[in-house]
């Protein structure tokens, strides 16, 4: 037997591993690679050897009998000794079972789709639906101001009567009900809307077409309680709010002491006796039907369900005897209705139970399941509406606000927050409406609509501080001049409501999408809770194939940073679907190594956790704000904001990844290989330059930037003050270049700036059509900055 030559097997295992590199990058089966290796040795003792080798490696992994008595055995009993997969409570259950898994699969798998990607529906509101914004929404929103609902503590009687008239509570109620059968995108639109002219409209119109009775009704309730019910909330003669918070018992459902107890009256007839202590209920003070959600008991088993049914959700009229909604919170001063509400021995008939006896014990669902579909639609409308005030508004301002002569706008320190808001205006929207086209569309992602909410409202908040930050004294002195102080401190409600934003990162998006949207986690973990070895050998095995594949397949992605993916568009924007499928097989990597790594423990490791969610978040936000340039056709005016919003996106997946690698891989010292590699960087002063000046000037980019918003044309009206004083600021710009080049000239003398008009004038460099002109924008200007001032009564002042 000849001796085996060393050199040539290094060099055989070198072409092993090339082959299987591209091998496994093609999708094609790892076996066949084990072939070609056999061919290559050239000495008959290594070919035996490698035929052997392949010959009891093909018989133990492709006959399934074979390999689940050999191996998976084995593995079976390890991984459920060790318990290297995370367990799921009931409540977990219920919360991943509600909804779907959508686009986010994609991600997971480390090969995204990218086709799919740029084709999910981008949907825009129809005709009957864009009328009734330029009409109905224009109205209200022309009804009040912001300044004037928080002086009154309310919205006026006037818009209460308007909102109930033409069906603001009923949006998304059918027709056959007395609703207007809005689909989400109209409701989102509408919200937006809404919103850019005072957060309180948010919480009044938006909590009723949400989380709340008519949503559950329209989903789980039976015939009988929709006839009744749906009409009345329609029409705003019944106000509804929904009981879910406790004073221990926020996100946690299992912490719900609320109950309910099943018992049989002399009537014959079944009862519920309810007893409840809930906050944070808005519009509970002035709500007429409450639906609340409670742990139900049924001692006697009369509903036959057991003796703990289980979290449920019933429709209680307010004026029930036992029911208390007195009180009244006060969240940072916005004056919408939100409140506390006990119960004392309430008693109601157990056809109360949305859904009716059937639908007890499954409150939970219910819960999760509209959760998800709210969070994906209200809270990214919200923020649209308010970074598209806070766009126009700053944009205007940092041009008529003059600091050493000049617009502060030109001052590259105010274009740096400038191009932010811009930026996250662009991506807000893109986010908004990607998200909305899939509940559009009958999708229920729950994991996307915590992306969705999550992000959409802080980046909505960081535009509102950015905001504040140029606006300077005008941001913080209080007035129906001040369009933003009142923005500013109702951000933190949108973002604490329905999840606080921190447990929706560190635990809702990556916690739950590891499960659920992994292909393979959530399988294995279903056949090792139930036994079933045949399943889990299917999803291991797939899962063990997958990761070897990706592992390559990621390597090559590295090298070459994502040179020869096909993207599914050409022009300036290939590029970042090529990184996006970088990212992704990264992402991919990483989420197999954590869970090796920490297995069933992953799930506690929150900070890790709430890095894993800024990456999958960033790549759904960058995949969005694609498919939205796409969308819109694609136009060159927009490619500065598409830039910007693609490099800001990339650059916070790479800090996520140094932020996963620096923690997770910190025992290996390759931290550095991720960070020379950099997959993204943030966008230079240049672009951002470019973005800022978007804002600064009248244009369509500008209109479709901020098309969601509602712009008054009023002078009388801060934003259209605002807006007056800017066009005519833009249009007087010509004008003092001519002057600016007559100082230079020196036919002017810049001694006595105030006085330039008037010299220009004397001596020829201007016409009086264009003196007026600088006249009148002078005049919009001082006006447009002048902040609100208050008298004092004097008497009530006490000088210490």
């Amino acid at each position: 037997m000849n001796q085996i030559n060393w050199n040539d097997t290094a060099l055989i295992f070198s072409s092993f591993v090339i082959l299987f590199m591209i091998l496994a990058y093609s999708g094609i089966l790892v076996w066949l690679v084990l072939v070609s290796t056999g061919l290559l040795a050239t000495h008959f003792s290594l070919k035996i050897a490698i035929a052997f080798v392949l010959v009891i490696t093909v018989l133990t992994l492709v006959i399934p009998a074979l390999r689940r008595m050999v191996i998976t055995n084995n593995i079976f009993k390890l991984i459920k000794k060790l318990k290297l997969l995370p367990t799921i409570s009931d409540t977990e259950k219920e919360a991943i079972n509600a909804g779907n898994v959508w686009v986010e699969r994609e991600f997971f798998s480390g090969n995204p789709n990218l086709q799919r990607l740029a084709q999910e529906l981008y949907p825009t509101p129809p005709p009957e639906v864009q009328a009734f914004l330029d009409n109905q929404v224009e109205t209200v929103c022309a009804m009040a101001s912001d300044w004037d609902i928080y002086q009154n503590k309310d919205l006026p009687p006037q818009v209460w009567e308007y909102l109930k008239k033409e069906r603001f509570f009923g949006l998304m109620i059918p027709k056959e009900y007395g609703g207007l059968d809005f689909t989400p995108i109209a409701y989102s639109a509408v919200m937006a809307k809404l919103t850019s002219r005072s957060f309180t409209h948010v919480a009044t119109v938006g909590v009723t077409n949400s989380l709340g009775p008519a949503k559950l009704l329209l989903r789980y309730g039976t015939q009988s309680q929709k006839a009744h019910y749906l009409p009345r909330l329609a029409t705003g003669e019944d106000i509804p709010c929904f009981a879910l918070t406790e004073p221990n018992a926020g996100s946690d459902a299992g912490s719900i002491t609320s109950e309910g107890v099943v018992f049989k009256a002399e009537d014959g007839k079944l009862y519920l006796r309810l007893n409840w202590r809930k906050r944070y209920i808005t519009l509970g003070t002035i709500a007429t039907l409450l639906g609340l959600a409670f742990k139900l008991k049924d001692p006697q088993n009369y509903l036959h369900l057991g003796k703990d049914v289980g979290i449920t959700c019933v429709l209680i009229d307010t004026k029930t005897e036992g029911v208390t909604i007195n009180q009244r919170h006060d969240p940072m001063g916005v004056p919408f209705y939100n409140s506390p509400t006990t119960g004392h021995s309430v008693i109601v008939p157990v056809e109360q139970i949305i859904g009716g006896v059937k639908g007890a014990g499954q409150g939970w669902r219910m819960l999760m399941q509209c959760l998800a579909a709210g969070r994906g639609v209200t809270f990214p409308a919200t923020a649209v509406g308010i970074s598209g005030l806070v766009s126009r508004v700053t944009g205007a301002y940092s041009i008529i606000r003059k600091q050493f002569g000049l617009s502060i706008g030109k001052f590259e320190g105010v274009q740096e927050p400038l191009a932010r808001i811009a930026g996250f205006t662009y991506i807000l929207d893109a986010l908004r409406l990607y998200t909305v086209g899939a509940v559009e569309n009958g999708e229920q992602p729950p994991v996307v609509s915590a992306i969705a909410k999550y992000n959409s409202t802080e980046l909505a908040r960081q535009v509102v501080i950015d905001g504040m930050d140029i606006m300077g004294g005008a941001g913080i002195c209080r007035g129906s001049r001040n369009l933003l102080a009142n923005v500013y401190t109702a951000m933190p409600i949108a973002i604490t409501v329905e999840g606080a934003n921190i447990l929706t990162r560190t635990l809702m998006v990556y916690g739950q999408g590891i499960t659920r949207c992994h292909p393979y986690v959530y399988d294995e973990i279903q056949s090792l809770e139930s036994e079933d070895f045949v399943a889990f050998d299917k999803a291991f095995w797939s899962h063990m194939g997958s990761i070897v594949g990706n592992g390559f397949r990621n390597l090559v992605l590295n090298i070459t940073r994502g040179l020869f993916v096909k993207s599914p568009v050409y022009g300036d924007v290939a590029r970042y679907y090529r990184k996006l499928a970088w990212a992704s097989s990264t992402f991919a990597c990483f989420t197999e190594y954590a869970l090796i790594r920490y297995g069933g423990s992953l799930k506690r490791k929150e900070k890790l956790s709430g890095r894993f969610a800024d990456f999958l978040s960033w790549m759904y936000i960058v995949t969005a704000t694609l498919r939205r340039f796409e969308a819109e056709g694609s136009k060159e005016e927009d490619l500065p904001l598409v830039h910007w919003s693609m490099e800001y996106g990339f650059y916070q997946i790479q800090l996520a990844i140094e932020g996963i690698t620096d923690n997770m891989l910190s025992w290996l010292p390759v931290s550095w290989l991720w960070k020379i590699n950099a997959i993204g960087k943030m966008p230079d002063d240049k672009l951002g330059g470019k973005v800022a000046q978007i804002l600064q000037k009248p244009s369509d980019t500008i209109n479709r930037l901020t098309h969601s918003i509602y712009i008054p044309t009023n002078p009388d009206q801060a934003l259209g003050r605002i807006e007056q004083a800017f066009k005519q600021v833009i249009l007087a710009e010509p004008i003092w270049q001519k002057i600016k080049a007559g100082v230079k000239e020196g036919k002017l003398s810049k001694n006595k700036p105030l006085d330039l008009p008037e010299s220009a004038l004397k001596v020829g460099i201007i016409n009086q059509q264009e003196f007026n002109t600088l006249r009148l924008a002078e005049t919009l200007r001082q006006d447009a900055i002048q902040v609100n001032a208050f008298d004092v009564d004097v008497s009530k002042v006490i000088v210490q």
